[in-house]
């Protein structure tokens, strides 16, 4: 037989387009799959991110200037999500103790200084609540949930700051 008049593929030409046609679609799978995955997660990212902010806007509008009526904690799911829930937890806004670095530092520091301190740390503490809220998602058959969490900080604009000890104001 002349090359000429040959008019087919030969077995082992055909088993090597094969291999590469099912190498090129074993890629193609493999990718599919990783797209698939990543757009799943980026889907619950979005709805935890919703939920989160949903919750929080729904929270502040609640309590505001209601701020003694917040609880030290909640807990509830979504109606329209039955696979999330949130939970709500607040406690008073506590500042570090400066005093000590305050008298530390060279000439230290006077007594009424350090009341001051003390005042406005303890009006804080009443005027100022931190709020976190914690959005979750159980996954069927999965060890444990996915979280996402925001903290806002609430502040009571009606509380007057009391300094014990302060002169009062002098008017001329």
């Amino acid at each position: 037989m002349t090359p000429m008049m040959r008019k087919g593929f030969t077995l082992l030409e055909v088993l090597v387009a094969m291999m590469i046609l099912s190498g090129g679609i074993l890629i193609i799978a493999v990718s599919w799959s990783g797209n698939t995955n990543r757009l799943a997660k980026a889907r619950l990212n979005n709805t935890l991110s919703f939920l989160l902010q949903r919750e929080m806007v729904e929270l502040e509008a609640k309590y505001k200037e209601k701020m003694s009526e917040i609880p030290e904690e909640e807990t509830e799911t979504f109606a329209d999500f039955p696979d999330y829930s949130w939970r709500m937890t607040a406690r008073p806004f506590e500042l570090p103790d400066m005093s000590g670095s305050l008298i530390a530092r060279e000439g230290g520091a006077d007594e009424m200084l350090l009341t001051m301190v003390r005042a406005i740390g303890d009006y804080i503490k009443e005027a100022v609540k931190e709020v976190t809220v914690t959005i979750s998602y159980k996954a069927k058959g999965a060890a444990k949930p996915i979280t996402a969490s925001a903290t806002s900080y609430y502040v009571d604009y009606t509380k007057e700051p009391t300094i014990g000890g302060a002169p009062a104001g002098k008017s001329k």
